[in-house]
Order: C-alpha cells, then sequence, then structure tokens
C-alpha cells in the first residue's frame, strides 16, 4: 500500500529514463540513502546488528537465489558473521566505508568467472559433441553446494533446461549446429547482463556497488521496503500509472534478434499497420542493433528526449523470402486498457449483475483511476437493465494508491472511516470517504483470493466491516497491513526507494497484516492450495490492532480523540447494515450444497489437491461463478 505518489519492456518512457541516465549511485549515497529511509521506517531508525547480517544474507540471495555459483565454504564466512566483525561494519557503515562488503563482491567476481568458464565448456561440449538435451532434474535446494564438483553439476543442469525451453517441441532436427551456436550466444547475453553488475567496471563499478548494497540493507528492513535500480523504478512507475510514454512495441530477445513481441493495442506502432508480431528489429535510428544486447536496444530506444524515431526490421514473409521495412514512429502517451478495470453484465430477472475486474488500484496525473472507471462501469451497466447485484472481483488485485481505496470503498458507502494509520511515533490518522453519495447500494459480493493484497484488503475488509458486502473467495487474503512511501512516481526524486512507514487498520480497528481478510463465504481459487501471504515471507511485520473508529462505539474510543470524532465524524453517520450479515449462514449453506454437486468443482478441487491448477482463471470462471450464484441467492432472500 502506497502512502503517496506508489512485460518484457514496453518501449518506453523517455523523460523517465533520460533523468535515470544522470543517476549514478556513489558510496557516499549508501548511508545517505537509508538514514533517509530510516527517517521514514515505521520501526527500525538505525544500523543495527540483525540488519547487518541480514544484509549480507540478502546481499548472497539477491545474486545466487538458485545456487549455481557459490559453494558453502565461499559463503559461509559471509553469513556466521561474529559481534567483533558486526561492530567493525556498523563503525565502516558511519564512516561511509564499506570493505567487507567489498571482500563480499570480490568473492562474487571470482564465482561468476569460474561459472563462465564452465560454461564456455559446456556450451562446446553441447555444439561439438552432441551433449543430451533432455529435460534434466535440477537439485532443488536452498543450501549451497558442498563442493565445486556439486556446483558444476547444478550449472551443467540449469543449461540443459535452459536448451530444452528452445526446443518445446523435442524435434530432433531442430538442433543443427547454427541452431546451437544461436542458443549458446542468446543466453550467455542474457548471463552476461546479469554479472556484468557484480564485476569489475571503471565506468559504474562505484554505482553498481553500492546499489547492491543498498539493496541488501533496504530489503533488510522488512518484507515490503526496497531500492531499485532506475529500470526497475521505470516499470514499477508504468505499473502503477497504468500509462507510460513510447512507441507501443513489446520486445523479447530470440535466437534470431531482437523480435516484436506484441504491440500495445492503440499504440503508434499498431496504428501504422506496419509492424508485426514477429518482425527483427534491425536499426535504430540508421544504427545497426544486430549485435546489440536486449538492454543496449533499449537504451537505444529511449531516444534522449526526442519524440520521433525511425525503426528498420527484417521480416520473414510468408513465400519464405525476407524483407526489410522501415517504419518512422512517434513516441506518444499510452493507456494500458488491458490492466485497467474490465466489466460485463449477466443478465438475472428483470435486470442484470455486474461483474467488475479490478486488477490494481491505479492513479495517474491525468485524472485517470480506478475509482472513475468504476463509477463509469456502474453508469454503463444501468444503460443494460437494472443492476440486481454486483461482484467487485479482486482475487488478483496487488493494491495500489491508498487514495484509491478509500474512494473505491466510498463508492458503496456513505462518509465513514475507510482506513486508520498509524506511523512510527503513534500517530493515528483516520481516512474517510468524503463523498456522502452512494453509487450502488444493492447485493454486493467482493470476490478475493490469497492473492488479493494491500489496497484490495483495506476494500474488502470495509466493505465487510460496514456491512454493505459479502467477502467470497479463499479462506483468508494476502495479509499486508503495511503502507509504503515510495518516491518512484516523483520525476524529481534522488533515488528510487520504498519504505514501510507505518501500519493501516480498518474501521473495526483489526489490521489485515499477517491474517488477511477472511471470507464470508469460502470458494477456493486456484491460489488456496500454495503458500502464498505475508506469514510466508522474511522479515514480515507482526499484526496489531487500534481501537475501532465506529461512530456507535464513541465510547470506547481515547479521550483526547472524541472531541475530532463529535466534529468531524459523527455528523455523517455511516451506519452498519446487517441484513447481509445475517444471510451468511444460509449463504454459506446454499453454496456448499452447490459446490458439493458440481461436478467441474469437483474435477477442480481434485486438481487443487494435486497442485494442478493453474493460476489462470481462463473462460470456465468457476469463482466468478458461484460469486454471481451468491448474489442471486442475495437477491432472492432480500425479497
Amino acid at each position: 500500500m502506497l502512502r503517496s505518489g506508489l512485460l518484457g519492456f514496453l518501449c518506453l518512457i523517455s523523460s523517465f529514463c533520460c533523468a535515470a541516465e544522470r543517476y549514478h549511485l556513489k558510496i557516499a549515497d549508501v548511508r545517505n540513502s537509508m538514514e533517509e529511509m530510516f527517517s521514514y521506517h515505521v520501526e527500525t531508525k538505525e544500523m543495527t546488528p540483525a540488519l547487518v547480517k541480514r544484509s549480507f544474507k540478502i546481499y548472497l540471495d539477491q545474486f545466487d537465489p538458485q545456487r549455481v555459483y557459490m559453494t558453502q565454504a565461499e559463503a559461509k564466512p559471509f553469513l556466521d558473521l561474529n559481534s567483533t566483525q558486526i561492530e567493525s561494519i556498523i563503525n565502516h557503515y558511519y564512516g561511509d566505508d564499506f570493505p567487507e562488503y567489498a571482500t563480499l563482491n570480490k568473492t562474487i567476481s571470482q564465482s561468476i568467472l569460474r561459472a563462465k568458464k564452465w560454461r564456455e565448456e559446456l556450451y562446446n561440449d553441447f555444439i561439438t559433441q552432441g551433449e543430451d538435451v533432455k529435460v534434466s532434474s535440477v537439485e532443488s535446494s536452498n543450501q549451497y553446494a558442498s563442493s565445486p564438483d556439486q556446483l558444476r553439476k547444478r550449472l551443467r543442469a540449469q543449461l540443459v533446461n535452459l536448451f530444452k525451453l528452445e526446443n518445446k517441441l523435442n524435434d530432433s532436427e531442430f538442433w543443427t549446429t547454427e541452431r546451437k551456436k544461436k542458443v549458446c550466444a542468446l543466453y550467455e547475453k542474457r548471463f552476461a547482463h546479469y554479472e556484468e553488475s557484480y564485476l569489475p567496471s571503471k565506468e559504474k563499478a562505484q554505482h553498481y556497488f553500492s546499489m547492491h548494497i543498498l539493496k541488501s540493507m533496504a530489503r533488510g528492513l522488512d518484507a515490503h521496503t526496497s531500492f531499485f535500480s532506475p529500470e526497475e523504478a521505470l516499470e514499477m512507475r508504468s505499473s502503477l500509472e497504468k500509462q507510460f510514454e513510447g512507441v507501443g512495441v513489446v520486445l523479447r530477445e530470440g535466437l534470431d534478434g531482437i523480435e516484436i513481441a506484441d504491440l500495445i493495442q492503440g499504440g503508434p506502432a499498431a496504428r501504422s499497420g506496419k509492424i508485426v508480431v514477429g518482425d527483427i528489429l534491425m536499426e535504430v535510428d540508421g544504427k545497426p542493433v544486430t549485435n546489440a544486447s536486449y538492454y543496449e536496444v533499449l537504451n537505444q530506444l529511449k531516444g534522449d528526449g526526442r519524440k520521433d524515431v525511425m525503426l528498420g526490421f527484417k521480416r520473414h514473409e510468408k513465400d519464405g523470402n525476407e524483407s526489410f521495412v522501415k517504419v518512422g514512429l512517434r513516441r506518444e502517451k499510452i493507456i494500458m486498457e488491458n490492466e485497467r478495470l474490465v466489466f460485463t453484465a449477466e443478465p438475472f430477472a428483470d435486470g442484470v449483475i455486474g461483474k467488475l475486474t479490478l486488477p490494481s488500484f491505479y492513479e495517474s496525473s491525468d485524472s485517470t483511476s480506478c475509482e472513475a472507471d468504476i463509477r463509469k462501469a456502474l453508469t454503463e451497466l444501468k444503460k443494460k437493465g437494472k443492476v440486481l447485484g454486483l461482484v467487485l472481483d479482486l482475487r488478483n488485485n496487488l493494491g495500489g494508491f491508498l487514495s484509491q481505496a478509500v474512494k473505491v470503498s466510498g463508492l458503496f458507502m456513505t462518509s465513514g472511516v475507510v482506513v486508520i494509520s498509524k506511523y512510527s511515533e503513534g500517530e493515528v490518522q483516520y481516512l474517510r470517504n468524503l463523498d456522502p453519495r452512494i453509487h450502488y447500494a444493492g447485493p454486493l459480493v467482493i470476490l478475493t483470493s490469497k492473492m488479493s493484497a494491500s489496497a484490495a484488503e483495506i476494500v474488502a475488509q470495509a466493505l465487510q466491516d460496514y456491512g454493505v458486502g459479502i467477502v467470497v473467495g479463499d479462506e483468508r487474503t494476502y495479509g499486508k497491513g503495511t503502507i509504503q512511501y515510495q518516491t518512484v512516481t516523483d520525476t524529481a526524486a534522488a533515488s528510487f526507494f520504498k519504505v514501510t512507514v507505518g501500519r493501516y487498520y480498518t474501521v473495526s480497528g483489526r489490521s489485515t497484516q499477517i491474517e488477511g481478510v477472511r471470507a464470508d463465504v469460502v470458494v477456493p481459487t486456484a491460489y488456496s492450495a500454495y503458500n502464498i501471504g505475508e506469514r510466508y515471507l522474511e522479515y514480515a511485520l507482526k499484526n496489531d490492532q487500534v481501537s475501532p473508529a465506529y461512530a456507535d462505539l464513541l465510547a470506547d474510543v481515547p479521550a483526547h480523540t472524541q472531541q475530532w470524532f463529535q466534529k468531524n465524524y459523527l455528523p455523517y453517520l455511516q451506519k452498519r447494515e446487517s441484513a447481509w450479515v445475517q444471510m451468511v449462514p444460509s449463504l454459506k449453506s446454499n453454496s456448499s450444497y452447490r459446490l458439493k454437486h458440481d461436478d467441474n468443482f469437483k474435477v477442480f478441487l481434485q486438481k487443487l489437491d494435486k497442485q494442478e491448477v493453474e493460476a489462470d482463471i481462463g473462460e470456465n470462471d468457476l469463482q466468478m461463478g458461484e460469486a454471481v450464484s451468491i448474489v442471486k441467492d442475495m437477491i432472492n432472500l432480500k425479497t
């Protein structure tokens, strides 16, 4: 949850990227940036021994999550720091000196050079000796390899599986010598890009070293505090605002070069009608990119602030010939329509039941927002007939802007406290919906899953607390009840991070942290079989509670805040509804009977037990179907 303004690459936000090019970290920036994050953080205010130990573990985890680079003997000295070493590290930190991290990075660099040598040998075996490319079983372990020999076997297994990905049909004729060379070259490019930030480099060595330290220290504060590279910040900003400036192409790196993976509907590239999926990018503004890496091509596409770009493509024609196409495009603002609200209507009785699928709580500077999109959707649904019921689908909603959570809740309730926020100094704020109008007041189901998080949980819990909606889905939601301040959407920011500044609670005083929002009616989703949620994250903050903020519980509010309630809250009462809550036993009973006798749902549950269910909802959306049935029950029970 973001307190302030928180794909292959979509090409590309030029103004943001130009700013990113000037972004060059120095060693002194490490402490400066950490002290800034400490000033915001809800709990940790200084460098501590626990944070030091965490940072070294995270530094290693971020570099070698699959344990294919380093042995136990190489990692152990940095994981078993004693109190004297930790004290020295803290003293060095306050002197803007990081020799222990430099030693770790040197060890990492040596492991990379060893891996490069082994890969070269394995590539040669694959190309010249017909290396078997059947799927190899990769040893699944969180432990570091006990010996270099075991490490080499892990690396070989990883490469064999990567090769297999390029031959999905397992066709033996696929593996010509030329294709094998292309596969090896492609994956070595990808490895090289990943590894280059850990290898000594005169130009950006200090920047990358500082970046890795900051990432490891920030991540050690808690599960949701992070430090971002400019590229990560760029992608995050696009996701939050659902818009970017570019030409509207999605690129991927294939065996034959950088190719068009997709075109953004309505974007300049799609409108031109001259570019098709599969085209190979050969030139950018007349400069060849055939030997450039994926990320070098992205840098060329930034445009240095220029609006116009000329792209040259190689195209494989249907007759087997090749052609060369040049296309001039102009960068412009593109709205990511496929990541915004989607709504449909299902006929029922003398009206319709609306189904709103909200992927995130988005907001941009040009007044685009999910709250505005929902209001428009409700208006459009009313044109299709009387809206008898509504399903608000938040199953894949990971959150977004706090302000949007408050506004979306306000569409279904009158003025009232939606969120209570508590910060590091004990400061408590009450965020409320200020619009007394209700845009919909009928039967409402909030469809959730274990993936519903943050802002999605605020909305689900608030509507459940006030009794205006019934929560349906997995037994509980994700359990993220913390608030982050971020600089990602600030174009003038000196660095990019998000830091946990507080916890939030709904009007009941309950926090969703760890516990999540509990469903009134449990209808398992594809996520229910998996260990998903805050409780499974390292360094998650604990759950707690505050006093409820219902108007009819004013006596429970601390005396020093009663005056605020009398003046700002009581004149605009939000009453707790009871009609839908009283229906819950009947709704649970009816739903249980339907699911028990539904052959499709029986098959779904059998696959769920074996963890064979894909998270993709697909056309046969059993959970949405049951949510609509519950809405129908609510309509019938009401009448």
